[in-house]
């Protein structure tokens, strides 16, 4: 029962972020901002459920809430921004009693901090009008730290405004920077701070609630959340779409909207346009809609401005940090679609190498995400889409085409169906488990693959990056742990662990209100082997080096997540993987001259630098020649591999690109670690040693009988 749940809850929740059906909100008094009955019984039963069902188990003593409270602070001033000292002195009179609140249900505190919060805003967006008005000095030497090493509340009003100075001379540098005329750029940052004030102001009481509760949430474990009845009713909808949209799971950064990850088949990852890490700072209508500032939006708010109907376009104007691309926003142009299960399926292709004069031909699998028409299946249609029907013809193929070895491509692969990974499995080994599910009770269930007999029998590699999660990581880890092929690439996210939703009226007998849902962990896979596959992933039996420049991706850059941790491994008989250490001196020395890796890894050492500033000049000439500086770093590179392979290099950010050359360009970069990856699968058949031909067995000729 427990794995049948478990196989829904893998779906990807794509649909969440990029669809949501929001009235325009209109302000609410102050006077309104004060718990109703209803979040009060929601409460204390949100506490409940989480004491007796949560994975990970929740002692509300006060050590805890002092951790929910403080990520409520977090949740409302991310950069410490509003308030001051003298406030969090007096919220911490009351947060003091958090603990015996939460058990009751007692609301108070939340929405007491949340008044000051709307206060202290509308306050610091008067400073930023102000300060608007004025003409800033970008010839100083001077900096701006937006993420400091320790994170203090500012002391003083005085000490506020010299931060919020250069907070407002940063967003207008920023413009600038994307050329922006100096005009436009004071109308464009007015109405980006007024309608931050706006919106504060729009928090209604279950706004409220909802972002105190995911402080509670949050400060137990990252993928537990509640829902209000609004958001849940949003959830339903965006189930029913089908994923709808754009294709691109959003999440909240302080007052950004970022590009967590695109989908299959949809229409941002159709583009090539839109990547992981995009800032999200505009949001425009059609051809020739307003484009909307939407820096300091809520998540939900973005969501509401990209959703929208199949065939509709939208615009987004994009800030991005991938390396090799300037500062400047730039706008792309989408078509909402629905996306379709063919757009997601496998695909093959077949990579040859020469070898001694000798043709070598091993086939690629790109998987892009583990799929199954459950609609179809429900309704008897026997043969219904999925990943390991379309796989198992897909081998079928390539080995008809005489291919010597098979090489999965998982990479950017976010999950899927737990039945798919664990079927997907079955076609390369016999039988046995897959993986492991521990629940909240302590309750082991395997989850196994009982269909005898093997696809494919031959030489297996598997490809995986920072982006291969949940489902590919279960499918990747069996295929190691069962010493049935290699794992090649970079340690995958980390996603170890199973959501279930709850209707919290299920436990308030005779409520007729909807008092909203709570998205819980309740369980965590295991590797065979009786690791787990949370937070570490799984480690490549071969790395690349870009994976050497990884800072904290994943759910290891999660606060609160769930530890990796060991399990009894379950019964299974593996092979050993021979000359791994070999295959791996082999590529090294390969990628060491290798061009287009070169590229990569200097990609990977940019992002990594990325990541690590926390904070920027202020003087424009230093900014604009750090910008070109990384630009021309990176585009050196790409471009000298280009050369290499014949292509002529596109610049993107030029006024006309010609698409199809740019995509033939991404498709070359795309390919580097494939060949790679196909070549050292090619060593790994190599090394092999020869079959043995059993002798010919001579059979005398029977004896003729003369007369």
């Amino acid at each position: 029962m427990i794995l049948n749940l478990f196989r829904f809850l893998l779906i990807p929740l794509a649909a969440l972020t990029t669809a949501a059906a929001l009235a325009t909100p209109q302000p609410v008094p102050l006077a309104q901002l004060f718990p109703a009955a209803g979040q009060t019984k929601s409460a204390i039963v949100i506490n409940k459920v989480l004491e007796r069902y949560h994975y990970r188990k929740v002692n509300l003593d006060e050590i805890f809430a002092a951790q929910v409270f403080e990520k409520y602070l977090e949740a409302l001033d991310p950069g410490r921004a509003f308030f001051q000292v003298h406030d969090i002195d007096r919220f911490n009179t009351g947060a003091r009693r958090l603990a015996d609140d939460l058990r009751q249900g007692n609301l108070a505190i939340a929405f007491d901090v949340f008044r000051v919060y709307r206060m202290r805003v509308d306050e610091r967006v008067a400073l930023a009008l102000k300060l608007l008005q004025e003409r800033f000095d970008f010839s100083r030497p001077q900096t701006y730290v937006f993420e400091p090493e320790t994170k203090q509340w500012c002391t003083s009003s005085a000490e506020l405004d010299a931060l919020w100075r250069k907070r407002v001379m940063n967003d207008f540098l920023t413009l600038r920077l994307a050329d922006k005329p100096d005009a436009e750029i004071r109308e464009r940052l007015q109405k980006r701070y007024e309608g931050l004030a706006r919106r504060i102001h729009q928090f209604n009481g279950d706004d409220v609630f909802q972002t105190f509760m995911n402080a509670y949430t949050q400060a137990i474990e990252p993928h537990t959340s509640f829902m209000s009845p609004d958001t849940s009713e949003n959830f339903d909808i965006s189930m029913k779409l089908s994923l709808e949209g754009i294709g691109a799971v959003l999440r909240g950064d302080n007052e950004y909207t970022i590009v967590q990850s695109t989908v299959p088949g949809g229409p941002a990852r159709e583009s090539g346009q839109i990547h992981t890490g995009d800032q999200v700072v505009g949001v425009a209508q059609g051809l020739d809609g307003a484009m909307e500032d939407v820096v300091g939006w809520r998540l939900e708010d973005v969501v509401d401005k990209i959703r929208g109907p199949k065939g509709s376009v939208v615009r987004l104007q994009l800030l991005s940090k991938t390396p090799g691309t300037t500062s400047r926003a730039r706008e792309v142009t989408l078509v909402r679609n629905q996306i379709k299960l063919e757009d997601q399926a496998a695909k093959s292709s077949v990579i040859e190498q020469r070898v001694n004069d000798v043709t070598r031909k091993i086939g690629v699998l790109e998987i892009p995400t583990f799929y199954r028409d459950f609609d179809a299946e429900n309704a008897g249609t026997r043969d219904f889409r999925s990943t390991t029907r379309d796989v198992r013809r897909l081998l079928a193929d390539l080995t008809a085409q005489g291919v010597e070895g098979i090489l999965i491509d998982l990479r950017g692969n976010g999950g899927g169906s737990l039945a798919e990974a664990t079927s997907l499995t079955g076609l390369f080994i016999d039988t046995g488990p897959v993986v492991q599910v521990k629940d909240a009770f302590g309750k082991i269930e395997v989850e196994a693959d009982t269909d005898a007999g093997v696809a494919y029998a031959g030489p297996l590699a598997v490809l995986v990056d920072r982006d291969s999660a949940s489902a590919s990581e279960i499918f990747a880890a069996a295929i190691q742990d069962y010493g049935r092929g290699l794992i090649i690439g970079e340690p995958t996210f980390g996603k170890g662990t199973v959501q279930t939703l709850i209707d919290i009226n299920r436990f308030v007998p005779g409520e007729h209100n909807d008092l909203g849902r709570l998205r819980l962990t309740m369980a965590q896979f295991f590797r065979i082997d009786g690791g787990s596959t949370q937070l570490n992933g799984v480690t490549p039996d071969i790395r690349f080096p870009s994976a050497s420049y990884l800072n904290q991706h994943g759910e290891r850059s999660l606060d609160n997540a769930l530890p990796w941790t060991r399990i009894k491994p379950a019964t299974y008989r593996a092979s050993i993987l021979t000359n791994v250490e070999q295959l791996a001196r082999q590529s090294a020395a390969r990628i060491a001259t290798d061009i287009g890796f070169n590229m990569l890894t200097e990609r990977s050492k940019m992002l990594r630098d990325l990541d690590a500033q926390k904070e920027v000049s202020l003087r424009e000439t230093d900014r604009r020649a750090e910008d070109q500086q990384r630009e021309q770093r990176f585009k050196a590179e790409r471009d000298r591999y280009l050369h290499t392979r014949g292509i002529t290099p596109v610049d993107e950010d030029a006024e006309a690109v010609n698409e199809e050359a740019l995509e033939a360009q991404r498709q070359a970069i795309a390919r580097i670690e494939v060949e790679e990856a196909a070549r050292v699968l090619l060593d790994e058949v190599l090394l092999r040693p020869a079959p043995v031909v059993p002798a010919p067995v001579v059979v005398p000729a029977p004896a003729v009988a003369t007369q």
